[in-house]
């Protein structure tokens, strides 16, 4: 993506005109999850267990994250230290809480059925991601993970981080898994943990996103309806696609 072109799609964008730099063929769909694919942060949801002042904190920290100014993974530590002691219960009941972005279900079974490939790549947490790409038949996923001992939360990270990297990394990975060139792969996001694997794709675009990601976006999406990305790419809803619960 050398010269974003920043062209913004609202309510309103029904032209239906493929960019041309995205070729046609199969693709692959690379998304956020936090406050993309779903409308909440994971660990803001988790913090509100811990207490007001822990979720206050945990708060301000994602929002400085994601508009870059803070190393992603130095202020993931220091959010998930704050969950120390909790209940691995809680995660349940986190996941069974989250709101997924409206036109979630529509994009996902329309790129299904047409034979296109989806992935989730995350920053959060794969105790809620993995359950939710599960419900929409999703089977790449890479995020973090919670380190629990004895049923409870230790406030540290499981292995490695999933950063604006490791991102792009899982993009790569996930392209080569399914025999598709990366010319062919669109990665959607809102911050700036989105900037690497948003670069390395055909096609990046910023969804309902912070100045950081809009800025070096192919294409801005400002209103919260994944569907919107149907027109981009030149697709049309799946006949399928109208029912209310994902597979």
């Amino acid at each position: 993506m050398n010269e974003p072109r920043r062209q913004n799609v609202n309510a309103d964008s029904s032209s239906g005109a493929r960019p041309g730099h995205v070729p046609d063929g199969r693709l692959l769909v690379v998304m956020d999850v936090d406050s993309t694919f779903i409308r909440e942060e994971v660990i803001e949801l988790v913090a509100a267990h811990a207490g007001a002042t822990a979720q206050a904190e945990v708060a301000a920290v994602t929002e400085a994250a994601m508009r870059g100014e803070l190393d992603f993974g130095e202020s993931l530590r220091a959010r998930c230290a704050t969950l120390a002691g909790l209940g691995r219960d809680v995660l349940a009941e986190v996941e069974a809480s989250v709101t997924v972005t409206p036109g979630a279900d529509v994009l996902v079974r329309t790129l299904h059925d047409q034979g296109h490939a989806v992935a989730l790549v995350s920053g959060g947490f794969v105790e809620i991601v993995g359950p939710l790409a599960a419900r929409f038949g999703i089977t790449h996923v890479r995020a973090n993970r919670f380190a629990i001992r004895d049923g409870r939360l230790t406030g540290e990270v499981d292995g490695e981080i999933v950063d604006r990297a490791a991102k792009a990394a899982a993009l790569r990975e996930f392209a080569e898994v399914e025999g598709i060139d990366l010319a062919h792969t669109i990665a959607i996001g809102d911050g700036a943990n989105d900037l690497d694997m948003m670069a390395l794709a055909g096609l990046g675009i910023a969804f309902c996103a912070k100045p950081v990601a809009r800025e070096q976006a192919d294409l801005a999406i400002d209103v919260p309806d994944l569907a919107l990305v149907l027109p981009i790419l030149g697709l049309s809803p799946a006949a399928s696609a109208g029912r209310a619960e994902p597979v």
